[in-house]
């Protein structure tokens, strides 16, 4: 690796650093705020990197969701990485060593760096894209790690009473998400349908007919129930045409 296509990457993945760092630094504080060791948000940051998926599996683990209602969800939220793998078949054609990395690393951020950028000329096209990728997820564990030590250190020293509302950085973090979504669409029916399920679940657990346990779960396949309902005429109207 040259000094070149080092330069040439820091300075085209430098956005991503301050937001990776920005967002990565409350995740570490929720994980070690929720009773977990701080070298847990190492270990999720390497081998789970997921971003949004951290952030609603430390959610999920700390409410005592089942092994399934974690899978579902987890799929559920991680699910348009399928649409940006086919998407970039054709861009990862030639990455050789670097492909399965690239596939592994495909986060949000470094998908949008990746469909708007082309490599240079001059280098390898692989090593390039895989080290842009590489960078973004070192810069996603930095963050982390700072959050998580900081967490300890304001626990040893009982200052954590000072550091409220960590555990609102994921409802506010798909909170930022949604409008984001809504203002891109103009679409308000799939949140109506979510806010609506969301509600029926926490009712029905709240007269004791659903554990409290399976309110995600339940939340989700009412959901997809409704959109497939209210969607599922439109959708066959389009494909007619």
């Amino acid at each position: 690796m040259n000094r070149y296509l080092l330069k040439q990457c820091l300075h085209v993945s430098s956005p991503i650093f301050f937001g990776y760092i920005a967002i990565g630094i409350p995740f570490g504080l929720m994980i070690v705020n929720a009773g977990y060791p701080w070298w847990m948000s190492l270990v999720m940051s390497i081998t789970m990197y997921a971003g949004a998926g951290q952030y609603v599996a430390v959610g999920l683990f700390t409410s005592g969701a089942s092994l399934q209602e974690v899978f579902i969800t987890e799929l559920f939220v991680n699910i348009r990485h399928i649409v940006y793998g086919l998407s970039l078949i054709t861009k990862f054609k030639d990455c050789g060593k670097w492909k399965p990395y690239l596939i592994f690393a495909l986060t949000d951020e470094t998908y949008a760096l990746l469909t708007s950028i082309e490599a240079p000329a001059n280098v390898n096209k692989g090593t390039f894209y895989g080290l842009i990728a590489l960078l973004d997820q070192l810069y996603w564990i930095l963050g982390t790690l700072i959050g998580a030590v900081a967490c300890n250190i304001l626990i040893h020293y009982n200052l954590m009473q000072y550091l409220t509302g960590i555990d609102f950085a994921l409802t506010a973090l798909f909170v930022v998400i949604l409008m984001e979504q809504i203002q891109k669409s103009k679409d308000f029916v799939p949140p109506l349908i979510g806010l609506l399920t969301g509600t029926a679940a926490i009712a029905l657990n709240k007269v004791g007919i659903l554990p409290s346990s399976n309110i995600i779960l339940a939340a989700i396949v009412f959901a997809i129930a409704a959109i497939v309902m209210v969607r599922a005429k439109s959708f066959y109207k389009g494909e007619q045409k």
